[in-house]
């Protein structure tokens, strides 16, 4: 069974830096931590806001530590910091239970004090609520928030500045402050809340996870000084956190507000069970505005923008089986308006400068993910009047080739690359070292651009252009017809990973095959698709994914650890990618059958489940070791990791039930 979110409990008191918990806002921004309080990454903060959404990324409040000051005179810190060679204070001792479902909450029992604390952000605001509800209490105390303020890009970190010693500007309940020159401002509203100016700065603050990572992990931050609110047993307080004025409603009405709509995305995933309840609000936080009328994906947080392929693969499981179609509408839109010279952008740069194309395969996904939005809305005007005339461009481009080589062989195959590039989803690069060129003929960019024709054709079908659709159902015919004799290794049972500009293939045994078997139009069937799983199935698939190369590969990395350099090296080397799961439930139904599949998958779903309560709680991590443990690494919440296993979740439902 999946694991109930509802139910889950964190008592391991020696933890004090894993997991960790996520908030988004629906703009690019978050609030995240560690269960104990501890940071242990840049990225980690009360209030990062997306100032030019989904960019424009700063931290502003770092953390706000709190200390119950009981009326006989016991200081009771909850808060949680790593220093150098200690941790301080240790409130994590204090830390009882810990419930992951709408919200993240806390509960603390600490002097005779039992607090809950709950933490969101506001969809569509840079704005992060911490309400307060007292569970018990000896009799009146005074809740002591120390707010500890970084004002800095999210990719760097802050240092000691005597120049930049803000203090709080009061307003009735609400004090404004901003953080550092040039730093967004900052508003925070404590109803009652007393304040006591004592500027103090924290020095060297240790970010474990920046240090694991071979980064820059040591912080200074500042304090202006402490707030104070007297409580008592059956007391709420709440209050509010952003970059702009509190408006009239209170942090429980906010609260309260984003609760309902929380609640109301679950209402299109049927039946919501534990995995597919936590995976659709999951879901919701990677589908984020983009300039006023549009939307579009964060890949992962907390260091990715908005990336085509990571979109269009992400399109399904965020949108399409969660009802979310107005959003996908302004996704697909988003996307088709950059496309460039036949190319959608690879991605959107954080400095909102000019896209980047260096992809041959989110184009042709964009087509899958076109196709998946008709199937599952119904809405064939919006194809047929907003993106026909863009697919077909894009096609006509590819025919005649277009940027970094990507043109159509004499084979009816699809060739790209270029010096120093890697176009494909393996585009690990180190310096001008790209780790997999895979320049040439890659496996699964044939099956793309198969699919890429065939979904064009069905669609001039539709429009009444029945020439044009005979053109591309020619060209798809090709290109099927060169495929298989040329990719099918019989040695290994499988499919060549690509076929370069000269010599021989390349038989590295990857995942990539995987897209001639799980596409809507598929390359491979019968005896050689059931040998292909199988041949996958032996080397490269984990509970939590599959691996991006097989064990027996002389280029083989077991883990992914070290830095920069070393991690960029091992990236598709071996590293498991969780979102590659899709693609193989979709095969094991293809192989299997649409009843001995859908079991199969169940199998896999239950196998994973256990992850969503390992490191971002609730969520999938973008990647895994090679080897058992399979021990999470990257970012702790992938687009398309969730995407896809949410979609299979609720396209291949048991048999049985």
């Amino acid at each position: 069974m999946s694991p109930s979110f509802d139910q889950f409990r964190w008592l391991d008191s020696g933890a004090t830096l894993v997991p960790e918990w996520l908030e988004t806002n629906g703009l690019g921004g978050w609030a995240s931590a560690t269960l104990s309080g501890a940071l242990s990454r840049r990225y980690h903060g009360l209030l990062v806001a997306a100032t030019t959404p989904p960019v424009g990324r700063q931290v502003l409040l770092s953390k706000l530590d709190e200390t119950l000051v009981l009326a006989d005179g016991p200081r009771w810190e909850l808060g949680c910091n790593q220093y150098p060679g200690t941790v301080h204070p240790t409130g994590h001792r204090y830390l009882k239970a810990f419930f992951r479902d709408l919200f993240p909450v806390f509960e603390y029992e600490a002097g005779g004090v039992g607090l809950r604390k709950t933490v969101a952000a506001v969809h569509g605001h840079n704005t992060t609520l911490v309400v307060y509800e007292v569970l018990a209490a000896p009799g009146p105390f005074v809740l002591e928030l120390l707010p500890l303020l970084a004002g800095r890009d999210y990719h760097t970190l802050g240092h000691h500045n005597a120049a930049a010693e803000p203090a709080f500007q009061c307003h009735a309940d609400t004090y404004h402050v901003i953080p550092r020159p040039h730093s967004a401002a900052l508003f925070l509203t404590l109803p009652g809340a007393v304040y006591a100016a004592r500027p103090t700065w924290y020095y060297q603050l240790e970010y474990a996870q920046e240090q694991e990572r071979g980064q820059d992990f040591r912080e200074d931050l500042f304090s202006p000084g402490v707030f104070q609110r007297v409580l008592s047993a059956g007391d709420t307080f709440g209050l509010v956190i952003s970059t702009e004025p509190c408006g009239p409603d209170s942090a429980e009405t906010l609260l309260a507000q984003e609760a309902h709509r929380r609640t109301a995305l679950l209402a299109a995933v049927a039946p919501p069970d534990a995995l597919r309840r936590a995976l659709t609000l999951a879901a919701d936080q990677f589908v984020v505005r983009r300039a006023a009328d549009l939307n579009t994906v964060i890949a992962g947080y907390h260091w990715f923008t908005d990336w085509g392929r990571d979109t269009m693969i992400s399109l399904p499981g965020l949108c399409l089986v969660t009802g979310r179609f107005a959003e996908a509408r302004r996704i697909l839109q988003a996307f088709a308006a950059a496309v460039s010279e036949g190319l959608l952008p690879n991605r959107f740069p954080d400095s909102g400068a000019a896209p980047e194309y260096n992809t041959v395969d989110a184009t042709l996904w964009f087509f899958v993910a076109v196709q998946q939005y008709q199937h599952y809305s119904g809405d064939a005007d919006f194809v047929q009047q907003a993106l026909l005339s863009v697919l077909t461009d894009i096609l006509a481009w590819h025919r005649r080739g277009t940027r970094y080589g990507i043109r159509v062989a004499e084979n009816g195959l699809l060739s790209a690359g270029a010096e120093g590039e890697a176009l494909t989803w393996m585009d690990a690069r180190v310096g001008g070292w790209a780790v997999t060129p895979r320049r040439g003929q890659p496996v699964e960019i044939q099956a793309l651009w198969y699919n890429a024709l065939y979904i064009t054709a069905t669609l001039l079908h539709q429009a009444g252009r029945p020439a044009e659709a005979a053109e591309l159902e020619e060209s798809a015919n090709r290109a099927a017809a060169a495929f298989e004799p040329a990719f099918w290794n019989e040695e290994q049972g499988c499919l060549y990973d690509c076929l370069p500009p000269a010599g021989p293939p390349d038989a590295a045994l990857r995942p990539n095959q995987l897209l001639a078997l799980s596409l809507p139009y598929p390359l491979l069937s019968g005896a050689r698709a059931a040998r292909l799983l199988a041949a996958v199935e032996q080397a490269l698939v984990t509970p939590v994914g599959l691996r991006s190369l097989a064990p027996t590969d002389p280029a083989y990395c077991p883990r992914y650890r070290g830095g920069p350099v070393q991690r960029d090296g091992a990236y598709h080397q071996g590293t498991v990618w969780s979102w590659w799961l899709g693609p193989y439930c979709d095969a094991l139904v293809r192989v299997h059958g649409p009843e001995a599949g859908s079991v199969r998958v169940q199998a896999v779903l239950d196998g994973f489940a256990y992850h969503l309560g390992e490191a971002g709680l609730g969520t999938v991590s973008e990647i895994f070791d090679g080897e058992a443990p399979h021990q999470p690494r990257g970012c702790i919440a992938q687009a398309w990791g969730v995407a896809e296993i949410l979609r299979v979740a609720c396209q291949y439902p048991m048999a049985s039930s």
